[in-house]
């Protein structure tokens, strides 16, 4: 019997392998927000590379671009030396970036991947305030190198990792739905309590946390389980870190370049950050990765840190051409009407179908909390998590042409992250694929029920 393609790469590809697992078929053409396998089936894509493809697949305009570039002979990689796609990526972003942080911002084109701008900012912090702690807060997710691992809320990754940074500190975010202070607590008071922790990290002598050198977050938590942040919060946290003289360095590297409906997440809050993480989107589907602070922190030396696919060419060519496209078409207005329109077919499927226990986010970046529906609740109060009902789900989307991924505690959260260029009428599909899925994981848990039941009595 021939060997089948997934059979294939499954024998020979790493263990860590990871979307792949959950997606068993070879993706051959994609289009927008739509994929097809090579079988002819059709999928909607509500992952788009975790968020990477802000405009879908093979988007028209940023094709162009990227084979007018090809065709031009102009340099293909540069290092970090001056080209016409470098030049023309940085007076596109600069342009959009907000006044008051662009006039005094400045650049480092990093590795190729978000972690590297976290490394970067490790570093270029370090460095500038000859201080060694760093403050992030739980449900974290900066990257996948050593380093970062060391801020990661996730314990499952580091499990079996030795020697990761110290120094690092964990604060509770305000998580709404899972409240860190306990079920019960309103989500003034959960906003109110994280904020109380962070003064007294800062201001308390014996806290245990010395002076830190940054204080690192997420406007919306990606992989945390989507979980967004109020201006409020934000607004606090920036209060407190300037009077306290800590840098505040946001991670928009999911939740940039449109995703919530703002260019920046953090951008509701209207504040100044001292940095700003970039990646995945940025790069308008291609990889490019860079980290942006304002220029009293820029104390490192030359050569502090380096990389042969810093600026990818073809990244900054799409990436500039991704950002025009958002700039001219008007498309944040766009995100903010069809994620809206997602959100609520979201809550309404929310009162249907009691397994749904929380939805939230910003603009396309939406989170659906699974909970088991028999009204457990855990140690803290909380409706008890349901990874496994997640997981299943997950599957029976596929089944039924979706594309959409977990995250959170647990596995839980089925995070809804499509091109920022899906139609209403696009919206309206996901959201009946959707219902057929969790009408078939109802009948499909109702059975299990059932069978468990019949067996206990039998026993």
């Amino acid at each position: 019997m021939t060997e089948s393609s997934i059979d294939f790469l499954t024998r020979l590809e790493s263990n860590a392998r990871t979307y792949a697992r959950n997606i068993p078929t070879v993706l051959s053409q994609g289009a927008g927000t739509e994929v097809v396998d090579i079988d002819g089936r059709r999928y909607l894509d509500c992952l788009a590379c975790a968020g990477a493809l802000p405009l879908g697949h093979n988007h028209p305009f940023v094709q162009q671009r990227v084979i007018q570039f090809l065709q031009s002979g102009q340099l293909q990689q540069a290092l970090d030396i001056a080209t016409p796609a470098k030049l023309h990526f940085v007076q596109e972003l600069y342009e959009m970036l907000p006044p008051a942080f662009a006039k005094r911002a400045k650049i480092q084109f990093c590795g190729p991947t978000g972690a590297d701008a976290a490394e970067a900012a490790l570093k270029l912090f370090k460095t500038a305030t000859k201080r060694r702690p760093i403050i992030v807060f739980q449900g974290a997710y900066h990257g996948m190198t050593h380093g970062t691992l060391g801020m990661m809320g996730n314990l499952a990754p580091k499990q079996e990792i030795t020697g990761l940074p110290g120094e690092v500190h964990f604060l509770p975010y305000p998580y709404v739905y899972r409240s860190p202070f306990g079920a019960g607590t309103s989500p003034e008071e959960t906003e109110r309590l994280s904020l109380v922790c962070l003064e007294n990290a800062l201001s308390d002598p014996e806290s245990g946390i010395g002076k830190p050198a940054m204080v690192l977050l997420e406007a919306i938590q990606g992989e945390g389980g989507c979980i967004p942040a109020s201006a409020h919060w934000l607004r606090q946290v920036r209060e407190i870190t300037q009077r306290h003289d800590v840098p505040l360095v946001i991670d928009e590297i999911q939740a940039g370049v449109g995703r919530s409906g703002d260019l920046f997440a953090f951008q509701q809050a209207d504040i100044v950050p001292d940095a700003i993480l970039l990646s995945k989107a940025i790069g308008g589907g291609y990889p490019l990765s860079l980290l942006l602070y304002l220029d009293q922190y820029d104390q490192w030396k030359p050569g502090a840190h380096t990389g042969t696919f810093r600026g990818n060419q073809i990244a900054l060519v799409s990436g500039a051409a991704t950002l025009e496209f958002i700039r001219n078409e008007g498309l944040l207005d766009h995100v903010k009407v069809v994620g809206d329109q997602l959100r609520q077919g979201l809550l309404q499927l929310q009162n249907r179908y009691p397994c749904i226990g929380d939805v939230r986010g910003r603009g396309l970046m939406l989170g659906m909390e699974m909970v088991e529906p028999d009204g457990r609740v855990d140690a803290l109060g909380h409706p008890q998590a349901a990874g496994a009902i997640a997981a299943s789900l997950k599957r029976a989307c596929l089944n039924e042409g979706l594309i959409i991924e977990t995250g959170g505690r647990h596995g839980a959260v089925l995070r809804f992250l499509p091109p920022l260029v899906i139609t209403s009428a696009q919206v309206d599909l996901v959201l009946e694929r959707l219902d057929r899925a969790l009408a078939t994981q109802m009948v499909s848990s109702t059975r299990v029920t059932k069978g468990t039941r019949h067996a206990e009595v039998l026993a």
